[in-house]
């Protein structure tokens, strides 16, 4: 017997509460995938701007696109950690939260009266998890970054780009996003598992650097065989072989040919009509060149719309690079839930699918910054009458 039919359906992390220190991309993302199967997440914001994320970019109403599209289903609370009385409800809080997610440079959270000992000594099962460029201890801990320092840093810039070209940049971040946003959700899992079974939280230290560091496992193989990475642009998954690379069409468009298995190659070359080709699978150097111009010249005489045509119908890994408006509306990604509706907001659906989950019906990011104070202190036992004068005096 299925085990899911004696199972109702349930949101894994129902019961989970997560208050959420973090502003901009990685933690907001970070406690949102979370939201997504059932934490209860508090966006805990300052009485100042707030996650300036609210006013970043092309505005969707009263907030930007951009902060929509990481706060789903969160509260919004206004709290003034600097004021004693706000570090005082914030601890409350924290006896009776799972986790903490903070994004500040290191210290600042000590500096407050509220670094780790402090929370634990609260909350002895709570998981801290602080999000940072690079970690909560070294000699670049307390520095300034962005996506693009860490992976300089991490040796993953300079392996991005096309030979003989300066390295490439990318609106996808990897090292907020691999590193700041799943570093963290993995780190909390871990930790909060354990926090579940010891009894005894911990203290998750992400830096966006290790993360990014720790996945770039193929230029890694080459310093091990070779004592150096190979030049960008040259390697086997940067365009150093005919098959595995991007090839422009007659339209200014591009497919994206991922034939690294041989019989995949094969069928390629006889789907193409070039037999000849075949032996040029794994080529470099003057041959691999000649091959991949002879592939270039082949893509170039038909439309992205013809070439998809010829290879929906077999299956060698060629496929059509779409812009993500196109994306958006591809039936494998509409089949799979990937484009949903938050609010009237077109938003990524959750990437992990799981038996027995609810059906999703999220909740739009709270437009207004302390939007749920009221109720959450409400929740802690406090009337209308001390919220009131907690207003009145700045602390929320």
């Amino acid at each position: 017997m299925n085990p899911d039919q004696d199972t109702a359906a349930r949101a894994p992390l129902a019961g989970v509460r997560i208050l959420d220190l973090t502003r901009l991309l990685p933690g907001p993302l970070a406690t949102q995938h979370l939201a997504d199967y059932g934490a209860e997440v508090i966006k805990v914001e300052d009485t100042g701007a707030g996650d300036y994320a609210r006013s970043m970019g092309a505005m969707g109403g009263e907030t930007s696109w951009f902060y929509q599209v990481v706060n789903r289903n969160k509260q919004s609370l206004r709290l003034d950690l600097k004021h004693p009385e706000g570090r005082a409800l914030f601890l409350r809080l924290v006896e009776t939260a799972d986790v903490v997610v903070e994004g500040f440079r290191p210290g600042v959270m000590a500096r407050l009266g509220l670094g780790y000992e402090a929370l634990a000594a609260r909350n002895p099962r709570l998981v801290l998890c602080s999000i940072s460029g690079y970690g909560q201890t070294g000699p670049y801990a307390a520095r300034a970054g962005h996506d693009i320092n860490y992976l300089g840093y991490a040796g993953v810039l300079d392996q991005i780009g096309t030979a003989g070209a300066a390295p490439a940049l990318s609106n996808l971040q990897i090292g907020d996003l691999l590193g700041g946003t799943m570093g963290a959700v993995m780190g909390i899992m871990v930790a909060l598992f354990d926090a579940r079974r010891s009894g005894h939280g911990r203290h998750v230290d992400v830096s966006m650097t290790d993360a990014s560091l720790a996945h770039a496992i193929f230029p890694l193989t080459e310093v091990l065989a070779n004592g150096r990475v190979k030049p960008r642009g040259e390697d086997l998954l940067s365009g150093g072989v005919p098959c595995y690379g991007v090839y422009e069409t007659a339209d200014g468009r591009h497919m994206a040919v991922g034939a690294l298995e041989e019989k995949f190659w094969l069928l390629l070359c006889d789907t193409l009509g070039r037999p000849d080709l075949k032996p040029g699978h794994l080529a470099d150097g003057a041959e691999g060149a000649r091959v991949r111009d002879a592939l270039a010249a082949i893509f170039r005489s038909r439309s992205q719309r013809d070439w998809v045509a010829v290879f929906d119908a077999v299956d060698c890994c060629v496929t059509p690079v779409l812009r993500l408006e196109e994306s958006l509306e591809d039936a494998q990604l509409q089949a799979r839930g990937m484009a949903i509706e938050v609010g009237g907001v077109r938003q990524f659906g959750p990437a992990v699918r799981m038996s027995a989950m609810p059906a999703p019906s999220p909740r739009p990011a709270p437009a207004k910054a302390g939007r749920d104070t009221d109720a959450i202190l409400a929740d802690l036992g406090m009337d209308g009458t001390a919220i009131a004068r907690l207003r009145a005096a700045g602390v929320i």
